[in-house]
């Protein structure tokens, strides 16, 4: 009975042995040393770590390290990261070493160094920084002062971007209203041969009174292209047909354009969503080289037509489609109304329907003296009856009065002259 047992157990120990030759050691690494962080340029926040120290010397060493977040996670043998990372707010890498690039294999002690924003009142910062990049031209920033800002503060805008040798300041600083901005020469980078570009923006104050406010801005989204200028209309085969050159520095493929038709006659505007150039007239295209063509159908040659058109980038070359240019030029086409007959109708209508209103109110009046005659008032004809008998005899009256009046002074005058002839 003893030795099945011993046997048993000799042959579990061996069976143990050969497993565990045969499995990967599971042992986890030391923690990452030297765990350092750097800022180079405005907003590059750069890691960088040694080793770890009694590391297995049978280990590839590789290094996991995430953000904060836990996003953004990378197994590399590299001992260093970089980021571009807008500084207005505290940021955190977590590294840890590993002897795989298997995600599940159990990393060593996460190690952690953060880097905080610059001192300074947030409430004093700008906001709403923003920035376009206009026509792959230049760059125009705007934002808003700070709540807990002076109104006399002296903004300084500094950017960066791969194209660089070091950073630069802004030097055309304006005002439009409540924002203020600040543009800046852009055009090397467009040229260079890298992927991928940003420029790094940061923005403070002269005197060194408000936080500095940073942002990052990727130059395949934010761009706005001038409006195009429109070559040529004209009106063939019962269609409009309309060409237009595009803003410099751009191909067509990466434009989208929307055309606006304003019909005089009927006051109405249709607005068409036109991708790629759709003429299908090839001897209209042939007249003029480097131009986009679009016909509009179903237009009257004798109606007055307006045409103006804007452009945008689409997601084919850039990752951001909702910056409108400016409208176009307008150019018009067709036959114009005259504009002196409709303002002779203007002034002539308003005088037209007084002069029928008053010749309808003096009929209205006569054919109401028509159907309802007035009604004589006998009050009044014995009135002037008795009222002319009453005046006779006044008269009368009066005649008699004035007639005794001339005879008294008569009288009185002859008496008067007899007494003075009497003493003589």
């Amino acid at each position: 009975m003893e030795r099945p047992a011993r046997l048993y157990g000799l042959w579990a120990l061996l069976l143990c042995a050969g497993g565990g030759r045969g499995a990967a050691p599971t042992e986890t690494q030391p923690p990452v040393t030297n765990l350092s962080v750097s800022v180079e340029n405005l907003c590059t926040v750069i890691w960088t770590w040694n080793p770890p120290e009694g590391a297995s010397p049978n280990c590839s060493l590789r290094y996991f390290s995430h953000f904060g977040d836990k996003q953004d996670k990378i197994i590399a043998p590299e001992t260093h990261r970089s980021k571009e990372v807008p500084l207005n707010e505290r940021i955190c890498l977590q590294v840890g070493s590993q002897c795989s690039t298997n995600e599940s294999e159990k990393p060593s002690i996460l190690v952690e160094k953060c880097i905080s924003p610059p001192e300074g009142d947030p409430e004093s910062a700008v906001t709403e920084l923003q920035c376009v990049w206009h026509n792959l031209s230049y760059m125009k920033c705007s934002w808003l002062p700070g709540r807990n800002t002076s109104p006399d503060t002296n903004y300084t805008l500094y950017y960066w971007h791969s194209s660089l040798g070091k950073i630069l300041q802004c030097e055309n600083i304006y005002r439009e209203g409540q924002h203020i901005g600040c543009s800046f020469d852009l055009t090397k980078v467009k040229d260079s041969s890298s992927e991928q570009h940003s420029v790094q923006i940061m923005v403070k104050d002269n005197a060194g009174k408000i936080r500095p406010s940073f942002n990052i801005v990727p130059l395949a989204s934010r761009v706005k292209p001038d409006p195009p200028h429109i070559k040529n209309l004209s009106f063939q085969n019962g269609a409009l047909y309309v060409q237009w050159k595009n803003p410099q520095n751009f191909f067509s493929s990466c434009l989208s354009y929307e055309v606006e038709v304003n019909n005089s006659q009927t006051e109405t505007h249709d607005i068409f969503y036109v991708e790629e150039d759709k003429c299908q007239n090839l001897e209209f295209q042939r007249n003029m080289e480097d131009t986009i063509c679009f016909m509009v159908p179903g237009v009257l040659p004798d109606t007055f037509y307006t045409v103006r058109i804007r452009v945008k980038t689409n997601k084919l070359c850039y990752e951001d489609d909702k910056l409108w240019s400016n409208w176009s030029q307008a150019m018009s086409i067709g036959k114009q109304p005259n504009s002196t007959f409709y303002i002779t109708m203007l002034l002539l209508i308003p005088v037209i329907v007084a002069g029928a209103i008053i010749i309808l109110l003096l009929y209205l009046k006569r054919l109401k003296i028509i159907i309802f005659p007035p009604i004589p008032d006998p009050g009044k004809i014995f009135k002037e009856m008795f009222g002319d008998q009453n005046d006779d005899t006044l008269h009368w009256k009066k005649y008699d009065i004035y007639e005794k009046q001339s005879k008294e002074e008569t009288d009185s005058v002859v008496l008067i002259e007899n007494l003075k002839k009497a003493p003589q």
